[in-house]
């Protein structure tokens, strides 16, 4: 007997939910999904690179169209959106902004891969013309059409990983940019020390970074465009106001429903991505909350990647196979111009949130051997579990070569690795890549001599 599938929402999670399971089930599997937007299956990450002119084309960022999700079998319907849950009846109400119209949907199985929703902060102005938020698409394609009218000054509110990503395409498009920001520092997922080098780097690059800066209104014009950016620290004048202020999950549509949402205010599932208590309904994606598997604890992660694992476990499963999403250990990357970001595992704050006793190294080395043309410098900073040595978390800050070093430490964490086993890692070397000893290998090397001296 053929069951139907029902997804709300057609972007990373969602679609590949809907695409492993109609590969696995075939006919067997009627999967109707709903998007209330206009692009499917797209890079939202990729959104400021196409702002900042790296990305040449909106269709570049766009993995698969909605013509060719239905030519492999899923009724994939565009600005239809889900407006109601009825759990007992077993139905979703849509709204089919194209024509106007609104219908109910029956479903066996329905999957919410919602997304998150931008943060708006809850002051005067702030839904006035030239404001905006990127998220999707057509806000990508609103901002652009705001460059086309030559901007100068371009005010980007939150440093966080959107708000130095739209701050780079700022300076790539010839604004001045300036920053502001509540928390300290700079990018607040990493430790204050190494927010402030990203701080400095920014500044020598152009930048005006704000911090400790809490925001009050923006200002109008007589015509109600955006021209300055309100703060207890000034009036920062801007043609362009860039909203980076971060994400919560998009749950408006399960909690009408009377699904229980977790510490994060996303949806709790099991391994197998199915929500808990809420029998055939799954979820994948931005509007979930995963395990951190070092601290523990739920946590609200907002990344392409996780969603896409998400996803296809979700699907693997609808189809009839078995996958688990296990958890995350925070791993992520950003850059600013010339300079890169990377983090993984837990911070200090972190550590001591969870009780965790530790101890921090801070080693400065370079991206290729010294004597190498092109060698960079870059920070590499450990926290470290006191006693049993075992790896809690880790940033690097540097020019080029240096984000994708995370990585090591990233599966060092996945695996529960000390200091003292990552040390004896046979990483590659040659002087083009590396110097001797790679830097996370020296971060490493130190930790267990900090260790050994206690």
């Amino acid at each position: 007997m053929t069951e139907r599938v029902v997804v709300v929402g057609a972007d990373a999670a969602g679609m590949s939910a809907a695409s492993q399971a109609k590969r696995l089930r075939g006919d067997d599997l009627d999967v109707v999904a709903l998007e209330r937007g206009s692009h499917t299956s797209y890079s939202a990450c990729g959104i400021p690179y196409w702002i900042g002119g790296d990305v040449s084309s909106v269709n570049r960022l766009i993995a698969r169209t909605a013509d060719e999700h239905r030519a492999n079998g899923i009724d994939l319907r565009m600005r239809a959106e889900a407006v109601g849950l009825d759990l007992d009846r077993r139905e979703v109400e849509v709204r089919d902004h194209a024509g106007s119209t609104t219908y109910r949907l029956g479903f066996d199985h329905l999957v919410l891969a919602t997304g998150a929703r931008p943060r708006r902060p809850d002051v005067p102005g702030i839904g006035a013309d030239g404001v905006f938020g990127v998220q999707t698409l057509d806000d990508g394609e609103r901002v652009l059409d705001a460059l086309d009218h030559e901007p100068r000054r371009a005010v980007v509110v939150g440093g966080g990983y959107i708000g130095i990503e739209m701050a780079e395409a700022m300076v790539n498009r010839g604004l001045a940019v300036t920053v502001v920001t509540r928390s300290a520092e700079p990018m607040a997922t990493l430790d204050p020390d190494m927010g402030r080098q990203v701080h400095k780097a920014m500044e020598a690059m152009g930048i005006d970074v704000r911090t400790s800066v809490e925001l009050h209104g923006i200002g109008t014009g007589a015509d109600g465009r955006a021209q300055a950016v309100l703060t207890d620290a000034g009036e920062f004048a801007a043609d362009l106001v860039v909203l980076g202020t971060g994400v919560s999950p998009e749950t408006s549509l399960a909690v009408d429903a009377g699904i229980s949402m977790g510490r994060w205010g996303g949806l709790i599932t099991d391994l197998q991505m199915r929500v808990f208590d809420v029998p055939g309904v799954w979820a994948a994606g931005d509007c979930v909350e995963s395990i951190d598997l070092v601290s523990g604890n739920r946590v609200h992660v907002a990344l392409g990647t996780h969603a896409n694992k998400q996803g296809r476990a979700l699907g693997t499963n609808l189809g009839g196979g078995y996958a688990t999403f296990p958890g995350v250990v925070g791993t992520a990357v950003s850059k600013v111009c010339d300079l890169e970001i990377a983090r993984t595992g837990l911070r200090e704050k972190d550590c001591n949130a969870v009780g965790f006793g530790y101890l921090t190294v801070i080693v400065d080395s370079t991206t290729r051997a010294g004597y190498y043309p092109g060698a960079s410098r870059v920070t590499v900073k450990l926290v470290v579990e006191q006693g049993s040595g075992r790896l809690l978390g880790g940033q690097i800050v540097g020019r080029e070569g240096s984000a994708k070093r995370i990585d090591v430490l990233a599966v060092a964490l996945w695996n529960r690795m000390t200091v003292e086993e990552i040390v004896s890692l046979d990483l590659g070397y040659a002087p083009p890549f590396s110097p001797v000893w790679d830097p996370v290998l020296i971060a490493a090397r130190k930790a267990v001599e900090r260790m050994a001296a206690q």
